[in-house]
Order: C-alpha cells, then structure tokens, then sequence
C-alpha cells in the first residue's frame, strides 16, 4: 500500500463482521492498530456496557426471526427502529429523527469516548467504518474524519444532525448509497464514490492480477457447458487476457462457500446443504465450505453436523478462528477458490466484484433488503430456492450458465479499487474516476 505506514487512526466495530471486515484492509497503515469502538483501554467501565447494549440489541435483531412464536413479532418491532424509508420519490430527508436524537443523547452519556481518548495522542486522519467514532470526533472538532459506508442503503443515523455544518467525508459503496447520502444532507464534495474496501490479498494490486487470475479460473468451471462462453467468451476476452490462457487445476471441482452472520444466525442452512449435496461431497465432485467466523458454538454445529451427514469427508471444510485476523485470512484464502457465495445479503455483497455469484438467504433488516435490490438490479445475486433441493435447481443453473453470468455481471458493474480510491482520498484528497470494469 502507498500511504504510509501509521499513518491514520482506524476504528472499526463489534457489530457484525461487516465494520470490522470494511477496516481489515488498512491495517498496515493504522496507528496502532485497529482500534475496537467501545472495547479498548481507553474506554471506560461504563461506556463498555454502553457498547454491550448496542451489541446485545444487533444480536437479539439478527436472531429475532428463529425464535419460536414471538420471534416475528420482536423482530417486526426492531425492524421498525433501524427502517430506512424508500429513496423515492427523491426528497429532502436532513431533519434530525429521533434515532439520531437518541445517538446523541448516548454520546452525551460518553458513547464513544474511549476512541476519544485514543486519537488525542497524535493528530492523524481518523477512518472508521462505523457511525459513532465519526459523529463523536466530528462532534470534538476532530479534522479529517472519514466514515465508511457497509451497505448499499443507511439509515439517517449514519450522518450528523446537522449534516451541512458537519467535517465528515464519506465513502460510498455504490451509486445507491452515495445518492442516500445527498437526501440525507451531505454536501456532494464530501461523499466519494469509491466501492467497498476489499482487501489486498485478493486484488493482486491496482492491477489486479490475482482478482482476474481467480475470476478466469471461476468462470470456467462455472460453465461445464460451454454455454456462457458461446454468449460471452468475446467480451470476457476483451477485458481478460487471462480467460484465454489460464488453465483450470486438475483437482478443483465447483466450491461453494457458506457463511453465516457476526451473531450465528441461519447457521441451519449449512447442515441442510450438506444433506442436499451429500452424494456430491461423498463422491469427490464438489467442495462446501462452512464459514463460522470467530463463533465456537458455530463450528461445533457445522462439525457435529458433518460427522453425521456426510462422515467427516474432507470435502466439506468448516472455517473456524479464535480471533478476527486468523479468520480474515482464512476467508480470502477460502474465498480464492470459491465458485458460488451463499449468505445473507451482508457487507459481502459487495464481493461479486470479485467476480463472485452470491445467492442470497432471507434477509435481516432493511440495509439487508436494500444489498438484495442492489445485487438484483446490477445481477449479480439471485434468491435462493429452497435449500432441500438445492441439488436440484442450483446445477439447473448451473448448466445453463446462469451462474457464470451473475459472476461476469458482478465484475463488471460493481467496485474493486475501494481500497486504494480510499487510500487516494485521504492522501490527496480525491481519486481518479473511471468507467472502466478494471480501474474501478
């Protein structure tokens, strides 16, 4: 990376892997560190229950939905406090709501404080992917904040109260979340169009040699037809070279990755794609990944559950660390070699740039719905069908190249370079714009 070494204070959040996944890039270049919102030395006793209750409250919103009979109902009524109302019609929504009034009350309390105290010990850019460090130093007169934006919707928390008296800069993922920013008040010169941060390891570079290796690769082996590459190999060609000349390995076959949220939910569905492709796993002709992230109780299910189903077969891997770094790079090394994602539609929707097909699980919450309607319309996800028959209608698609298609779509239309853009605005305060597949 070109920006100096220690050159800006990074704040992520333990809401989710999202916050902390959109920082992960920058950590060669963070001072100190990554700093953790609400749990690091500087933050006090009583802040850290602060933190505890926001915590708590995303869990018990991101699990709502299973829980037997009143689980729809608790889940209605969270759903209601995090809404984001629909763009259109295009209108002028700067008025403060009572979230943000409350937000405020909160970082009254001290909410935010420890991050305070931490980034008064040099005078850096701070970058955060998350909105209260942001509001808090803007709030203290803090110069050079930079907030980025994990979804392709936000709800009016996000921004200041007062936005047109506000310092704070923000990178957007996608042109949806950009024009969000505008109805919320933002200044149009402080809101950069940059794409999510995606991390080094599996960019190659500005070049982005190991991305187009990876994607010529995928997009063979999602095609066992050839049907895509009668449609599209031309234009494939045209922007790889790579899709030419870069020959499958004898030994992959077609790998799914499943993974589950920060807080475990829907964490069923792996067991039930074991069952679904058990003939599949047991016989050597495709590969499932089971991600359970930093949650022990997580990956005792998956391995349980892959004892019984399909009796340990090393074709089925379940992805498991004790802490964040060791799990990111499990992940990019997974995700390297993986065909078709399967999640929610999280922050990880923003990994179809990678030239990644994403099916999608029901959603949670309405930044959720919004990452849905985005990969929809760019098509680059699909819904998943029901997952007993998974064996069924996902090899349908397969054959016809659907699966190719939503891979070579997602390449095309959404960001890669949101961590160097990034790196370039807050060096120089802008970054080259292009549109162009591969400069942007």
């Amino acid at each position: 990376m070109s920006t100096q070494h220690g050159s800006l204070w990074v704040v992520g959040a333990d809401m989710g892997y999202g916050h902390q996944r959109a920082v992960w890039p920058f950590r060669d270049i963070a001072h100190n560190g990554i700093i953790a919102a609400g749990d690091n030395e500087h933050a006090s006793l009583s802040e850290r229950k602060l933190w505890r209750r926001y915590l708590s409250l995303y869990e018990a919103f991101s699990r709502a939905k299973s829980i037997p009979l009143i689980g729809k109902r608790i889940f209605a009524i969270l759903d209601r406090i995090l809404h984001i109302p629909s763009l259109y019609p295009i209108r002028n929504l700067s008025h403060t709501t009572f979230e943000v009034d409350q937000l405020h009350r909160q970082l009254d309390r001290g909410l935010g404080d420890g991050v305070m105290n931490a980034i008064r010990q040099a005078h850096l850019p701070l970058l955060t992917s998350f909105y209260v460090p942001a509001i808090k130093a803007d709030l203290h007169g803090h110069e050079s904040v930079y907030s980025i934006i994990c979804d392709a919707d936000l709800h009016r928390v996000w921004v200041a109260r007062e936005p047109w008296e506000s310092r704070i800069n923000y990178f957007a993922p996608c042109g949806k979340a950009a024009q969000r920013l505008r109805s919320y008040g933002v200044p149009p010169e402080r809101i950069f169009l940059t794409g999510f941060p995606l991390d080094e390891a599996l960019l190659g570079g500005r070049d982005l040699s190991t991305l187009r290796r990876d994607l010529a690769v995928r997009l063979r082996v999602l095609d066992p037809t050839n049907r895509f590459h009668t449609l599209h190999g031309a234009s494939v060609e045209h922007f790889m070279e790579e899709y030419a000349n870069t020959p499958v390995p004898a030994d992959r076959v077609l790998t799914i990755t499943y993974a589950v949220g920060g807080a475990g939910a829907l964490k069923e569905i792996g067991t039930r794609l074991m069952k679904a492709f058990r003939h599949r796993l047991l016989d050597g002709t495709m590969r499932l990944n089971l991600v359970a992230g930093t949650r022990a109780e997580v990956a005792e299910y998956f391995l349980e559950g892959r004892r019984e189903i399909v009796a340990d077969a090393d074709t089925v891997r379940v992805l498991h660390a004790n802490d964040l770094a060791t799990y990111f790079a499990q992940f990019n090394e997974a995700i390297r070699t993986t065909d078709i994602l399967w999640t929610k539609p999280s922050e990880l929707s923003f990994y179809v740039g990678l030239g990644l097909p994403i099916i999608m699980t029901s959603t949670i919450g309405s930044q959720e719905r919004y990452n849905r309607k985005w990969l929809l319309e760019i098509g680059a996800g699909m819904r998943q069908e029901k997952v007993d028959y998974a064996d069924h209608w996902l090899f349908d698609q397969l054959d016809n190249g659907r699966f190719a298609e939503l891979a070579w779509m997602g390449f095309l239309r959404a960001r890669k370079l949101g961590t160097y853009h990034i790196q370039d605005v807050i060096r120089t305060g802008s970054f080259t714009r292009s549109d162009s597949p591969l400069l942007r």
